[in-house]
């Protein structure tokens, strides 16, 4: 969708699909539904949950694209939508697996920039700086830096205060500096 072979913007599109226009939520779709799936497959190994979770949010967007006020990025706005319905889901079930095994889910292909990542994250120094914070800390950080949440959106999703969040925040952050310079210095002997 665009002339002279320009993308038209999310935020645009988005304006169209709440004036009802179908191409403008199929371009929408058609955008941001693959990346989507693939984080949320790192969420939850059950394709068919990530498939709901997807169909819902892009239903959830067309009948809330109205509601979208230009404040920050479209990706971001469906991430949120996405997650939190994912949440939801989750909640729901009672046998649900979670994080797919790397070998077999990535075998004969390369992974894109946001895996690698997010497996550096979940692998490496980071991760085991991430491992040894309290479980808190650990979700705190998981929905405001991993998941991109705002601190509201975190708050509400953790059953926290907005300031208890900032705070546990703060502190994770302190937290994992601390454990990545004594990794640092570790490696340096």
């Amino acid at each position: 969708m665009g002339t002279d072979g320009e993308q038209v913007e999310d935020a645009v599109l988005l304006r169209a699909a709440a004036d009802g226009d179908l191409a403008a939520l199929r371009e929408l779709y058609d955008r941001h539904a693959p990346w989507l799936s693939a984080r949320l497959m790192r969420r939850c190994n059950d394709r068919e949950v990530v498939l709901d979770v997807v169909q819902d949010t892009f239903v959830a967007m067309w009948r809330d694209a109205g509601k979208w006020r230009d404040e920050g990025e479209v990706a971001g706005w469906l991430w949120g939508i996405a997650f939190r319905r994912m949440v939801s889901r989750l909640r729901q079930r009672r046998q649900v697996v979670l994080v797919p095994d790397w070998e077999t889910a990535t075998t004969g292909t390369l992974p894109a920039a946001e895996e690698q990542v997010l497996l550096g994250v979940e692998y490496g120094d980071l991760g085991e700086a991430l491992r040894r914070l309290s479980p808190e800390f650990r979700a705190v950080v998981q929905a405001c830096v991993l998941d991109g949440l705002t601190t509201r959106e975190a708050s509400r999703l953790l059953g926290v205060r907005p300031n208890t969040l900032k705070t546990r925040l703060h502190r994770a952050k302190a937290q994992l500096r601390e454990a990545l310079a004594d990794r640092r210095l570790e490696g340096l002997s």
